[in-house]
C-alpha cells in the first residue's frame, strides 16, 4: 500500500473558511486520491469525499503552508 499524506478539504456551509485534514495518496503530480472519510457527515459536509481524485496546490493556512484540494481531477 502506498503511503498516505495529509491534504486539506474545505468544509461547506460554514460562515468562515474552514478546512479539515484528510489522508490522501498521491496519484502523480498534483493529483491525490482521498482515502480518509468524514467521521460524521451528518455534522459536516466536505467539498470532496473518500475515493475522489482531486487536484491539490500549496496554500497558506492558519497552521502554515499546506496541500489544499481545489477541484476534482478531470476524468474521475
Amino acid at each position: 500500500m502506498m503511503a498516505s499524506e495529509t491534504i486539506f478539504v474545505r468544509v461547506l456551509e460554514e460562515d468562515v473558511d474552514c478546512w479539515r485534514p484528510v489522508q490522501a495518496v498521491n496519484e502523480g503530480a498534483d493529483r491525490y486520491r482521498i482515502v480518509g472519510a468524514n467521521p460524521d457527515p451528518t455534522d459536516e459536509r466536505w467539498e470532496f469525499s473518500a475515493g475522489e481524485i482531486v487536484i491539490c496546490e500549496r496554500r497558506g493556512l492558519s497552521g502554515g503552508d499546506a496541500l489544499v484540494a481545489i477541484r476534482r481531477a478531470e476524468g474521475t
